[in-house]
């Protein structure tokens, strides 16, 4: 069973299913406790639906609102329509003027040319990779894989200051 009740604090409406298995229910807006017993109910139903249509119509009466209620379908109905696919993606590329074709090729380009390793790694690639290198060596071989020159520098100072890396005449190791 499902009841909608209110409460007596900030005049909240909120379902309440089966309301007599606990002995406490929470208001969802001001977050006080009520007793389920003391709590008046407003509306009862078996049918979740049902209990959600009068919670719709009480709050549509208290906000002045029952003309433009009325003419609004049923929670179960715009639920039910909201699942339905209206417009699929070609359908509204297409309706845009844009070339649906277009937007997937560059979609697989955009995936494929998007960098697999992160900045700090491919820092460390760097280290790694090249022998005996300094600081232009690191940011060229960062540069080509995408990383910006100046983040490559703040990598590098900031690798050095956590010990993973050394720096000693200009060279630097990885730890």
């Amino acid at each position: 069973m499902y009841a909608v009740v209110g409460c007596s604090d900030c005049h909240a409406l909120w379902l309440l299913e089966d309301p007599d298995a606990s002995e406490t229910a929470t208001c969802p807006r001001c977050r006080r406790r009520h007793r389920t017993a003391k709590l008046k109910r407003l509306f009862t139903a078996d049918d979740r639906d049902a209990a959600r249509e009068a919670r719709a119509a009480m709050l549509a009466d208290a906000a002045d609102a029952t003309d433009a209620f009325e003419s609004t379908p049923s929670v179960a109905a715009m639920e039910a329509d909201a699942d339905e696919s209206v417009v699929d993606d070609r359908e509204y590329l297409d309706a845009a003027g844009i070339d649906a074709d277009d937007v997937a090729a560059a979609g697989e380009r955009a995936s494929k040319s998007r960098r697999s390793r992160s900045r700090p790694d491919v820092v460390r690639d760097a280290l790694r990779a090249l022998d005996d290198p300094d600081a232009d060596d690191v940011v060229a071989y960062a540069t080509d894989r995408g990383v910006p020159a100046d983040t490559v520098t703040d990598l590098l100072d900031r690798l050095v200051r956590r010990g993973e890396a050394t720096e000693n005449g200009g060279t630097y190791r990885l730890l």
